[in-house]
């Protein structure tokens, strides 16, 4: 009872300090009762507005907790696919087709297992809240296109190289089916589109609404999937040509040009050797064999575009020594075609040039070939290799021969007496097939191996990839560079020369870019080389050069849309050239090299209104063209004021 009264003593107090006095039971119970509900009515308020919030925490917690577990499921799956592809790469590079299919059903399995998991229904309605949301939307699509290349991708791939047999799909002398080749066209470029659609899927994704732990894989993504895209489609395409170009339907014939470096041209050196290639249906053979000299002069000579012909003058229709004076190979190759028929009656498909040095490469796969027949009197009578191998062709080809041989017509019949051999060599498919596609890709990269087809459906291909050798279209980098030699001795000096080229980025003029593009060169020869070395390397002066020292006249390409601005010799300007060729700037200048002398050549390119990542190309001489293209220098420029 006391503990009553208090109670009621408190609210009566309350009840006072409210200002209701009324001494009346009545009336205070009932104010009573009402404080009473409504206390209650406040509760059931607080119920009604607290429980949502605390369930609604309550999920969010649960929620968020739950995506974090779906994302590092993700993440651990996408990472273990990703740790499997150095692993594909080394078993399809060692031709071991059940390991690289074991590899790729494992990894489509982590990919199978991150798409599950993005495709979760909490994670799909979460992909619709504020900032949170892209991410996750991110994250998902990352996880689709993983699965749909290793599916769709991958899988098929490795299931369609595990069918092809490398060694017999190389051209021979006996044939070879083509049909796996054909048929394997469609995967290639099935699996090409996957990649390229996954790709571009990904690049819609705006990486700036991204937090960096999903914007920097993203990116990489991005990267990966674009080089993949890129060399699919080159697979499609060799896929979908080759089997046509190596006589599937009916039999081809290619002229063969073996480019002498030693006697520098724009795209590698002078056709010394000539040869047609007959393919059909797979089966190599060696026709006619020629020398470009032997051929004599073209009168009327071939009819060359107006632009070129002003650059490299008429001697580019008129001589098959100088079909290649322009580096754009689809002109020099549909000139020596036409050249090859009027001399000699007979049409041909295509086009294909290579240099000693691809020789080399090829030689290291198929081993060491044996001069027989006259040649090989030759070569011993003149104290020349009767094998040669990797290493002691190239040496032999573009310098012994000319030191130790005098007669052009014995050098003629040497150069034609190897070419045959190698090719003997090559039809009687010795040599393991990926060695020597790892030696002719090698000699694609850097510029060595070119190909023309007469062929419009072929050459539209062949268009879209540097192996076809162009100076304009698809093939050619909005800001590419090039440097090109073309020999002014008359003579086989070239070989003692070594150069490099480098492209230095200056600081930009008037809001456009400014490059030079630097050409250092030294004739190595011996300092008594007028002497010691044969009239027939040096070229006695015939051409006005005194004998040891080299003359070449160098040819500088810039982007399209740029200007070359000026030319400086050793750092003093100099005249030149300036010309235009396919809308790209051509700046020309003749340099002279007596033997030991360098010489450092600069040509500035202003006015570049691209602003891609420069791209620098090279005549291929018989140095290494890692060893010429020297890294990208950029000059330091003063900050603004």
């Amino acid at each position: 009872m006391a503990r009553r009264w208090v109670d009621v003593s408190r609210t009566r107090t309350s009840l006072i300090v409210n200002g209701d006095t009324s001494p009346n039971p009545e009336s205070f119970g009932s104010r009573l009762g009402r404080d009473r509900n409504t206390g209650s009515i406040r509760t059931n308020k607080l119920v009604k507005i607290g429980l949502p919030i605390f369930v609604l925490m309550l999920l969010s917690a649960v929620t968020l907790g739950w995506l974090g577990v779906k994302a590092a499921s993700i993440k651990a799956e996408l990472e273990s696919a990703t740790a499997l592809i150095p692993v594909l790469k080394e078993e399809i590079r060692a031709s071991d087709a059940d390991a690289a299919k074991v590899t790729a059903a494992k990894l489509r399995e982590h990919t199978s297992a991150a798409r599950v998991a993005a495709d979760d229904p909490i994670w799909m309605l979460s992909i619709g809240l504020p900032i949170l949301g892209p991410n996750l939307g991110a994250v998902s699509e990352m996880a689709r296109s993983a699965d749909d290349v290793a599916g769709l991708g991958i899988s098929p791939l490795v299931n369609v190289y595990g069918s092809l047999d490398w060694d017999t799909l190389m051209p021979n002398g006996s044939g070879t089916d083509l049909r796996p080749l054909t048929t394997a066209a469609p995967t290639v470029a099935s699996a090409a589109h996957t990649v390229r659609a996954s790709s571009e899927r990904l690049q819609d994704i705006d990486a700036t609404m991204l937090l960096p732990q999903v914007a920097d894989p993203l990116r990489q993504a991005v990267q990966q999937l674009n080089e993949a895209s890129g060399a699919l489609a080159s697979a499609a395409d060799v896929a979908t040509v080759a089997p046509g170009m190596l006589g599937a339907e009916s039999a081809k014939s290619y002229l063969l040009m073996i480019q002498n470096n030693a006697e520098a041209r724009a795209s590698g050196g002078i056709p010394g050797a000539l040869a047609v290639l007959t393919l059909d249906n797979g089966r190599l053979s060696l026709g006619s064999q020629s020398s470009a000299t032997g051929l004599g002069s073209v009168s009327p000579p071939i009819s060359v575009d107006a632009e070129q012909q002003h650059i490299y003058s008429t001697r580019l229709g008129k001589y098959m020594q100088d079909v290649n004076l322009t580096p754009d190979f689809p002109t020099a190759a549909a000139t020596a075609q036409a050249i090859w028929e009027k001399k000699t009656g007979q049409k041909v498909d295509g086009v294909l040039s290579i240099d000693p040095i691809v020789l080399s490469y090829i030689l290291q796969s198929t081993g060491p070939i044996a001069i027989t027949g006259d040649e090989l009197d030759v070569a011993k009578a003149a104290g020349l290799p009767v094998k040669l191998d990797g290493n002691n062709v190239v040496p032999t080809l573009l310098s012994d021969v000319y030191k130790k041989i005098e007669a052009p017509e014995l050098q003629d019949a040497y150069f034609a007496g190897v070419a045959r051999e190698v090719f003997s060599v090559l039809s009687g498919a010795h040599g393991e097939a990926q060695g020597l596609i790892s030696g002719l890709v090698r000699g694609t990269e850097e510029g060595r191996v070119l190909i023309w087809s007469s062929h419009e459906s072929e050459q539209s291909v062949i268009a879209n990839y540097p192996l076809g050798g162009a100076i304009s279209g698809p093939s050619v980098s909005p800001a590419q560079f090039a440097v090109y030699f073309n020999d002014g001795t008359g003579a086989k000096m070239d070989y003692y020369v070594k150069r490099t080229v480098q492209l230095i980025k200056k600081c930009p003029v008037d809001g456009y870019e400014q490059t030079v593009v630097r050409v250092t060169s030294t004739n190595t020869a011996p300092l008594d080389a007028a002497t010691s070395l044969p009239s027939y390397v040096t070229g006695a002066g015939m051409f006005g050069v005194p004998p040891g020292t080299v003359q070449t006249n160098i040819v500088s390409y810039g982007p399209a849309q740029a200007n070359v601005e000026s030319v400086t010799i050793e750092g003093q300007k100099t005249p030149f050239a300036p010309h235009r060729h396919a809308s790209r700037p051509v700046g020309t200048i003749a340099q002279q090299l007596a033997p030991g002398e360098t010489k450092t050549v600069d040509f500035t390119f202003g006015k570049i209104v691209q602003h891609n990542e420069p791209r620098l190309i090279v005549t291929p001489t018989v140095q290494a063209v890692k060893d010429v293209i020297l890294t990208t220098e950029n000059a330091g420029c003063p900050e603004a004021e």
